[in-house]
């Protein structure tokens, strides 16, 4: 049997963030489309949420620059594979497709990886910001690339 979810808000200076987890574990953070906080804090909510909170509110203020909190990401061999891969871009640093796909020793599955780091669910923690085109520019974004260019810019001035 699959464990209750729970969601809660975080308003970051580049709109709200919708946290999803279980009692032990974060599953998703993602950018929401809407203007205000519908999922407060509260008595019942777990603290793997508050956790995960607390972290991207340190993120935000520039005062973290790794998180600590119980995450899991349901996807494919591959994806995992990719993803763990994305955690190594260090903070205010960026990468390629490319950089990932050999990273990973699989050079020519640049467009796999592009479509893994697509399906990110776990925005910010999963760095997916911090890939850019090959020639140097901004490549697509789930959250816009208005956020992905804002997140580049917080890390490279928080960067110690």
């Amino acid at each position: 049997m699959r464990s209750r979810l729970h969601k809660l808000d975080y308003k970051s200076p580049i709109g709200i963030l919708e946290i999803v987890g279980t009692e032990e574990a974060i599953c998703s953070i993602m950018f929401s489309d809407r203007g205000e906080i519908v999922n407060f804090n509260h008595v019942e909510t777990p603290k793997s949420l508050k956790h995960c909170f607390n972290e991207l509110n340190d993120y935000f203020q520039g005062k973290r620059c790794e998180f600590t909190f119980p995450y899991l990401y349901e996807g494919t061999d591959f994806q995992k594979t990719v993803w763990n891969a994305l955690k190594e871009i260090p903070y205010a640093k960026t990468g390629t497709y490319k950089d990932i796909a050999v990273s990973i020793g699989n050079e020519k599955a640049i467009r796999a990886v592009g479509s893994a780091n697509g399906k990110n669910k776990l925005s910010i923690v999963i760095p997916c910001h911090r890939i850019i085109g090959s020639n140097g520019k901004l490549t697509g974004y789930a959250g816009g690339l208005w956020r992905k260019e804002w997140l580049l810019q917080h890390e490279r001035t928080f960067s110690r």
